[in-house]
Formats: C-alpha cells, sequence, structure tokens
C-alpha cells in the first residue's frame, strides 16, 4: 500500500453465488474495497462488476495479481482451483482470503500455507460460521461459564444440494457433502471450544438420494472426540429439502443452549403464488421461512471486516490456513474412518499418495471427473 491512502484494494476471484456473497459483503467492510473481479465466465465477470460498481472484470485472475492497488485476493472459486490462485497471490505478494474448504487436497494445502509464509502475506481461512452473530454470542455465554463444563457441541448444516455440477465429482470438489458442508461443523466445534486437540473422529457416511449424480456422499454424521473428555457432532446432508438448516446445539453439566441461524432470523411466510426468495434453496410457494440480511446472519462481511482489520492492525486472523488445515485433516479421517469400520485416532498419518489425493479417495475408488 506504499504512497497510497490505508483503504486496502481487493480483488475478488469468482463471480457466482460465493462470488458474490464476498463481494456483496466487502459494501459493508470499512478500511476496504473491491477494486476488480476475475472469473473464467466473462459475462459472468462484467455483471457482478456492474453489479457493484468495480473498476474492472477479466477472465484471467492472474490480471488481479498485476494490479499494483489490489492488496489481497479473495477466493471465492471452485476447490479445485485454489491452489493455482493462492499460491500465485502469495507468489506476487498479496494476501489471501481463501473460502472453506481450503484446498481440494492436504498436498494442495500445505503448498498454499507453505506459500503464504514464505511470502510474508497473510492467509484467511475465510468460515463464515466462525463470525456468525447467534454463534458468536453463544461462545460468548460458553466463555462466561454459562453452560458449566461443556461436554458436548452439535452443529448440523443441511440442504437439498449444491449449487454447481462439479461439486458432485469426488475429483473436482475432494469429498462429497462432509467436504461441502462437514467443514464448517469442524471449525465451528472446534472454535467454541478454544481448538483443543482431537483425539480421534469417527464417521458414518453415505449417498441416499443423489446418487443418480454423484460419486460422492450426500449425507454425512461424524463425531469428534477432544482432549479434555469433549465430544463434538457432525451432521451434513445434501439430502434434506426445504432450503438451507443450520443449527448449534451446546450441552453442558449446568446448561443448554440451540441456536437456528436460518429460521430464526425469518418471516414465517405462506404464498399461493409465490415470490422471489425465501432463504438459500428454499422453495417460495406455500409455508415458508423469508431470510432478513441472509449474508449478516451467516456473518461474511463481519469475517471480511475481521481480515481487513488484521491487515491494518498486523495482528493474526482467528482463523488460518493453519485452522484449514486441521479441519481438512479431519474430513480425511472421516472417509478413513468410513471405509475401515473404526475410530482414527489423531495426528492422522497420511502417505505421500495419500494426502496428494482427495480425500474421499479413503473411501472410494476415484471417478473421472
Amino acid at each position: 500500500m506504499s504512497g497510497r491512502t490505508a483503504e486496502i484494494g481487493v480483488g475478488q476471484v469468482g463471480a457466482g453465488l460465493i462470488g458474490d456473497q464476498h463481494a456483496l459483503a466487502f459494501q459493508r467492510v470499512k478500511g476496504a474495497r473491491v477494486v476488480a473481479v476475475a472469473d473464467p465466465d466473462a459475462a459472468r465477470a462484467r455483471k457482478l462488476a456492474d453489479t457493484y460498481g468495480l473498476e474492472a472484470a477479466y477472465d484471467d485472475f492472474r490480471r488481479l495479481l498485476e494490479r499494483d492497488d489490489i492488496d489481497v485476493i479473495s477466493v471465492g472459486a471452485p476447490n479445485f482451483t485454489h491452489r493455482d490462485i493462492v499460491v500465485a497471490a502469495a507468489q506476487a505478494g498479496k494476501h489471501v482470503i481463501c473460502e472453506k474448504p481450503l484446498a481440494r487436497t492436504m498436498a494442495e494445502g500445505d503448498e498454499m500455507i507453505a506459500a503464504c509464509e514464505s511470502a510474508g502475506v497473510k492467509l484467511m481461512y475465510a468460515e463464515l460460521i466462525c463470525f456468525a452473530p447467534r454463534y458468536v454470542r453463544a461462545k460468548e455465554l460458553m466463555d462466561e461459564g454459562a453452560f458449566g463444563r461443556v461436554f458436548q457441541i452439535k452443529h448440523g448444516e443441511t440442504h437439498y444440494g449444491p449449487h454447481s455440477d462439479w461439486f458432485w465429482k469426488g475429483e473436482l470438489a475432494g469429498g462429497g457433502v462432509m467436504m461441502d458442508m462437514g467443514c464448517h461443523s469442524v471449525e465451528v466445534i472446534r472454535w467454541l471450544y478454544d481448538k483443543p486437540p482431537i483425539e480421534s473422529v469417527t464417521a458414518e457416511l453415505g449417498t441416499f438420494v443423489h446418487g443418480d449424480r454423484t460419486d460422492v456422499e450426500d449425507h454425512a454424521l461424524v463425531t469428534i472426540r477432544f482432549e479434555g473428555n469433549r465430544i463434538g457432532v457432525i451432521e451434513g446432508s445434501w439430502a434434506k429439502p426445504g432450503g438451507m438448516d443450520d443449527r448449534l446445539d451446546i450441552q453442558g453439566s449446568a446448561g443448554t443452549c440451540h441456536g437456528d441461524m436460518m429460521q430464526q432470523s425469518s418471516l414465517f411466510t405462506y404464498s399461493d403464488v409465490g415470490y422471489g426468495y425465501s432463504v438459500e434453496k428454499g422453495t417460495t410457494t406455500g409455508y415458508s421461512f423469508t431470510i432478513a440480511e441472509e449474508y449478516y446472519n451467516y456473518g461474511m462481511p463481519q469475517e471480511m471486516q475481521h481480515f481487513i482489520d488484521c491487515l491494518l492492525s498486523g495482528t493474526e486472523p482467528i482463523e488460518t490456513g493453519a485452522d484449514g488445515r486441521v479441519s481438512l485433516e479431519v474430513v480425511y479421517a472421516a472417509y478413513r474412518s468410513m471405509a475401515e469400520g473404526r475410530r482414527v485416532s489423531f495426528p492422522q498419518e497420511l502417505t505421500e499418495e495419500e494426502a496428494a489425493a482427495p480425500p474421499y479417495r479413503l473411501w472410494k475408488a476415484p471417478v473421472a471427473p
């Protein structure tokens, strides 16, 4: 930012659903602005640029790296592109915000972390649920001791399937719903517990509804045992109709807490004729839950503000590439647990070949993308 004002310039990679949400979130962030966007679909990039008044739209993310007025790259692109984008951004001296999951494979994630460390730039793991207002308040109560000694935290995120075709392909996404949504649960539970060491992971995975379109799981139930006799329970599903559902349950020796991110921030609506939008994956005819300020309730503007504040102050973000790596390691352990029918202990030993392959391969043979 030499010779410029303190405002952080952001380059947005990806103009799909997540890229649009990132750009929208930055509209509420002080100290930063999105300068330009890049997406292989030039028309989509131009549409996002026009929507948010950005200076430029490109069909190659490398054009963002050439700009001196861009200090940080916000990655809202498919899993299989994360490694190339993040490594190139680091080598260009740009800080990085990387959407979950950190990478398609452990080896790619390690390359990303190493590149950012070598370049002296920050890598933030964009786990927005750790910034969701309801869950932030739940952590405040938990830290205050409102629930006594907390011994179980359950988090579930479910809907009826992803937005883009590549999600359904294990070789491109890295896995199924455990990779896509289970990683949310891993990190929010770790964060609530103040990130203690993990002792073991046990999983039940299966393809129950979408077997005609995917080679990976569409439903996942996973248990994590943490040091200190504490448990995390994960439910992730692409097999649950009715729109996005995101819930948190905290159980302690002296109290409990139950949070519903979606329905508790919505209008209970009925319409014979339907209307434009209710909630992610939701319908609008009959009874529905019409959410207000969806992206704010998810915590996306808050996470972006946090990262920008960290860049301006030189402090470390609460979610880093190292946290994304732990989440990815749990995903690998879940697939191994399902394949071998056992509890998988931590730290998990991955061979070089296993770390270089998408985690779902620990359970299933690869299918051509």
